[in-house]
């Protein structure tokens, strides 16, 4: 887990760049509940539901081989059920804010969070707030034991990039009643707040540019990495223009067990595609790294981008900018994702009901495609 001391600074509005802008109206949720303002479950809570004492519920968090079975059994079912996380900060200097404010991110292989985390962290500067980062490597166990740790922190508020929580995460969060913003994404069920885009539109307006440039045998490179909704979202997307346009069934490349979305995966793609559909004339890759695989395939074998092909990902990445490959993409705007979340997390009180902010995204045409 990542350590970063942050402080806040001036807000700054996101200006598009070049390129089409797409985005859902924003603002309140309407009909929502109020959002209270969080109080711990606390172990008195935890004894009286399972009918022991609080030394009781003690024991059987630091040494449950030393109580009944039964008993062990009776405390461990309320924890469960109450989302009880036990203090980790107990016996030290304590106030209604701690300070701290704990960041999930599917991943840290690759660049597609950085300008999140660093327009987080800008914002969170200066207040005082302390950022703890993990991974939970698009695994929705290890994010239910990170949650469990992060908040026995007691944080001020959680910032999640998955939306495929388990059972006992969602209790948690609910029980903790921490301010959560998940980000990345629209869920259709969030357990909080709510900054990002539509994923599945991104993928629909990527597939519509494709076809309005001539385009009709068009595959899809990933979007199959388990747990991975935004990338499932994408796929749907593509799937939904090509039947809106009467281009027949989609043609997905899925990832072999143990393959990466990154450009090794886009290159063995790429090939696998090619031998499937010899009229292929268009790829699109879940990601911009997995399209740098793709290009790199393409130039290696010959076959001319875009005319023989083709390509376009999605992230808007450095590696996708004119200086390097002048790739066709979809690009989000992740640093003003972080600043909005933190602008929430920081200001709890301004929030009462969830915030549900899509910031769209843009289609950046370039060389590509």
């Amino acid at each position: 887990m990542v350590s970063i001391p942050c402080r806040i600074v001036v807000s700054i509005p996101f200006a598009s760049a070049s390129g089409q802008t797409y985005s859902r109206a924003q603002g309140l949720a309407g009909g929502v509940a109020q959002v209270s303002r969080h109080r711990w479950v606390t172990m008195g809570e935890v004894a009286a539901r399972a009918e022991v004492g609080k030394i009781t519920v003690s024991r059987v968090i630091r040494t449950p081989d030393k109580v009944a079975p039964e008993t062990r059994r009776r405390v461990q079912a309320a924890i469960r059920e109450l989302g009880y996380v036990p203090d980790r900060t107990a016996g030290a200097l304590s106030s209604m804010r701690s300070g701290v404010i704990g960041a999930l991110v599917s991943t840290l292989g690759d660049s597609v969070f950085a300008s999140t985390i660093d327009g987080l962290s800008q914002r969170l500067r200066g207040a005082g707030h302390e950022l703890l980062l993990t991974s939970t490597d698009y695994d929705p166990a290890l994010e239910e034991e990170a949650v469990r740790t992060l908040l026995g922190r007691r944080p001020d508020g959680l910032v999640l990039t998955s939306t495929a929580h388990t059972a006992d995460v969602r209790r948690m969060l609910a029980a903790s009643r921490v301010p959560v913003v998940e980000i990345w994404q629209m869920p259709d069920d969030p357990v909080g707040h709510v900054v990002g885009f539509s994923n599945r539109a991104a993928g629909h307006a990527l597939t519509e540019y494709l076809i309005g440039s001539g385009r009709r045998a068009i595959a899809f490179l990933g979007g199959d990495r388990p747990n991975d909704s935004r990338g499932r979202r994408r796929a749907e997307g593509y799937a939904a223009a090509l039947e809106a346009a009467g281009l027949g069934a989609p043609r997905p490349v899925s990832r072999g067990a143990g393959d990466l979305p990154n450009a090794e995966f886009g290159a063995r793609a790429l090939r696998e595609a090619r031998v499937r559909w010899p009229d292929l004339d268009a790829v699109i890759c879940v990601s911009d790294p997995v399209a740098v695989g793709a290009l790199c395939e393409a130039r290696r074998t010959g076959l001319s981008v875009p005319d023989g092909l083709a390509v376009a990902g999605f992230g808007g990445l450095e590696v996708a900018s004119e200086a390097a490959l002048d790739l066709t993409t979809v690009a989000f705007p992740g640093a003003e994702i972080g600043r909005r979340t933190a602008e929430i997390l920081l200001h709890p009180r301004d929030h009462t009901a969830p915030q549900i902010v899509d910031l769209g995204f843009r289609l950046i045409r370039r060389a590509t495609a």
